[in-house]
């Protein structure tokens, strides 16, 4: 891409409603911000000074959606001050979403609350982030607890919804049978869910079932597909059709994964993080690619 995306403002791709707050269909995700390597890595800490200016850069672009979590730190840094410390205090418009569930201690073993220790992981994302309440909390489910019920995990973040701690519940890496379960408890403004080209039908089923309900679909590791934490590899390994879409439009293989999965429904939203403002404003750009029915039989359902 050439510079000229960077005047590609994230209203390009339209936006949908979390809850009763309407966001711009592509945001901002702050999990890379910590690190220049993969995530939760034993690597070294990113620049503190190009992460807040890659986050100012993203509201300037017009992103007022960012998706975090307390557990998203490396050992100098974490995402939630980061984002406190270059954005507080927030814009009006700001939707900032995290995810309780998963937890990490210092030495960065991992850990998953019971439901009475939702509580803590709640306080310590409105301590880091200077809030005083949530705006969006995602549950996030184990992959090895997708059979399981979530009743009393939800039964109790729809307290500390009630008690004015949380605005709006979501869940992450969940199911459908998940999904009815929490809906039956609270509302359930959002699924956030691995997905991307080449997913699985039951994974294209849950995402049709979410508009159907008026629920926001939101992908994590659209870009990166199967290098997950580890990230992309700047399109090495491609596959041929992407690589075939991004010569058609002009630009990277990253911003055809996007541009598709904001193809997939009125209601998916993106949001994909980087630690490099190039890579930012390229991402934000790829809301304004429009995929013509050919290309996306091509890239796949």
């Amino acid at each position: 891409m050439t510079s000229s995306s960077e005047t590609i403002d994230a209203s390009a791709a339209g936006t949908w409603t979390l809850g009763d707050l309407t966001v711009n269909r592509i945001g901002f995700g702050a999990m890379r911000l910590t690190q220049p390597g993969p995530a939760f890595s034993k690597g070294p800490s990113g620049d503190r000074g190009r992460s807040m200016t890659v986050l100012r850069r993203a509201i300037e672009l017009g992103v007022n959606h960012i998706d975090t979590a307390a557990f998203y730190f490396s050992p100098l840094r974490s995402a939630n001050e980061l984002i406190n410390s270059a954005l507080a205090p927030y814009a009006d418009d700001l939707v900032i979403t995290t995810k309780v569930g998963p937890g990490r201690d210092p030495s960065g073993v991992w850990t998953w609350a019971t439901p009475a220790q939702l509580r803590g992981q709640v306080e310590e994302n409105l301590r880091q982030l200077g809030r005083d309440h949530l705006d969006v909390v995602n549950l996030r489910i184990a992959r090895s607890h997708r059979a399981e019920s979530v009743a009393d995990h939800i039964g109790a973040l729809a307290e500390l919804r009630e008690a004015g701690l949380i605005r709006h519940l979501g869940i992450s890496n969940t199911t459908a049978d998940q999904l009815a379960e929490a809906r039956s408890i609270a509302p359930v403004v959002c699924v956030q869910n691995r997905y991307g080209i080449g997913s699985t039908p039951e994974d294209q089923a849950l995402l049709r079932s979410c508009g159907e309900q008026g629920i926001a679909f939101v992908p994590f590791y659209a870009i990166a597909g199967a290098g997950g934490e580890a990230g992309t590899g700047g399109g090495e390994g491609e596959g041929d059709e992407v690589l075939a879409v991004a010569r058609n439009h002009g630009v990277t293989p990253a911003q055809v994964r996007l541009a598709w999965t904001l193809h997939q429904g009125p209601h998916v939203l993106a949001i994909p993080g980087t630690g490099n403002p190039d890579h930012l404003a390229e991402n934000i750009a790829a809301g304004a690619v429009r995929l013509t029915p050919d290309e996306l039989a091509l890239l796949g359902p």
